[in-house]
């Protein structure tokens, strides 16, 4: 079985106490060599933002950074003049292109939790692009919806420069999602919340799920599920 499960208390970690993070990916002093990335999926952080703080103005370049709010909101500045605030549930999407400042901060009276996820893109050195989407609040009937897509038949999700699809769904306890991988494809899979059977293997909340050389995914609640599921092409190192 083409299943890999990265087990939650196994991912890189790092506390700086305003920014409580862990890592599906290595990152910063955090190195594995098994776990670099998966395609063109380089990072995913699983991060834990105190009320007043964040990330200050810093550059990125060539890299597409979706950032997906789990609770609480996320405010966005950059040197492109953009402002914006993300809610819990919504995603944003930043190209970074030829080359963009950035900064993230909590202006909430609560914790922020999210995943930012980096993808490589296909081309260098586009121009720097931002936007924030917003999608329905709780149950989504079980299916899993493009939230953010480079593959031509999700138009109406938020445009990235990759062969590649992130989704979402809300499925309730005892609820199936089924997910069909093509030739030369690849998955991984994270819940914000709940635990789930993939292919009747069981699976915690924010463990991090490689598949490869599995047709069709079946995934089954155990419980409320929030899941994110990113369809990627397959390449050299995988």
């Amino acid at each position: 079985m083409g299943v890999e499960i990265r087990n939650f208390d196994s991912l890189g970690h790092a506390n700086f106490g305003w920014l409580d993070a862990h890592h599906h990916f290595s990152f910063g002093e955090y190195y594995d060599p098994s776990r670099v990335h998966v395609g063109p999926l380089r990072v995913w952080n699983d991060d834990r933002i105190q009320p007043g703080t964040g990330f200050d103005m810093h550059p990125h370049r060539d890299m597409e950074i979706i950032t997906y709010v789990r609770t609480g909101a996320i405010t966005h500045r950059d040197s492109m003049g953009n402002v914006g605030r993300t809610e819990a549930g919504d995603i944003q999407v930043m190209s970074a292109g030829s080359g963009i400042f950035h900064s993230e901060h909590n202006l909430e009276d609560e914790e922020t939790t999210l995943f930012q996820i980096w993808i490589m893109p296909r081309t260098s050195n586009l121009k720097p692009r931002w936007e924030t989407r917003q999608f329905p609040k709780g149950h989504n009937d079980g299916r899993l919806t493009a939230l953010a897509s480079g593959q031509a038949e999700y138009s109406d999700a938020a445009p990235i420069d990759q062969d590649a699809t992130l989704f979402a769904a809300t499925l309730a306890p005892g609820e199936v999602v089924t997910h069909v991988l093509r030739a030369n494809r690849q998955a991984y899979l994270v819940a914000a919340r709940g635990s789930f059977l993939l292919n009747d293997e069981p699976v915690s909340a924010r463990d991090g799920v490689v598949v490869r050389d599995e047709g069709e995914l079946a995934i089954t609640a155990r419980d409320d599920v929030e899941l994110i599921l990113i369809d990627l092409p397959r390449g050299r190192g995988e």
